[in-house]
């Protein structure tokens, strides 16, 4: 279920639907991107989604697999966009804490998609 609701928050970016964005989010969220900017409450999160939406789009959004342990979903994932005229994409994972069927926490960390042998293949 929890891994289904993750899903669906992805697909959202991709279909550009604040509406499974507001569902999946409870009041309170807290949400840490990659790169620094954290966002409170769903007011700022909504804010945000549709601030990123109006420059950019995002292309893909793959989850390659999912961990469940408790309350809490760990998503290691490929993601791909167009922002203002560049493209570009990198490997990540999130870390979903949820409260019931809402996520209240979330937090994603990211990795440079090409990857290099520094002592031979």
């Amino acid at each position: 279920m929890r891994k289904e609701i993750l899903s669906e928050y992805f697909a959202a970016w991709i279909n550009n639907d604040i509406d499974v964005v507001r569902k999946t989010f409870a009041e309170n969220i807290i949400y840490t991107e990659c790169y620094g900017p954290q966002y409170r409450g769903i007011s700022q999160v909504l804010q945000w989604f549709e601030e990123w939406n109006r420059h950019g789009r995002v292309l893909r959004w793959d989850i390659k697999r999912v961990f469940e342990i408790g309350n809490t979903i760990i998503a290691e994932w490929y993601f791909e966009c167009e922002y203002e005229g560049n493209v570009d994409g990198f490997d990540g994972v999130t870390i979903a804490d949820f409260d019931g069927e809402r996520i209240v926490n979330l937090s994603e960390f990211q990795s440079k998609p090409e990857h290099y042998y520094p002592y031979g293949e």
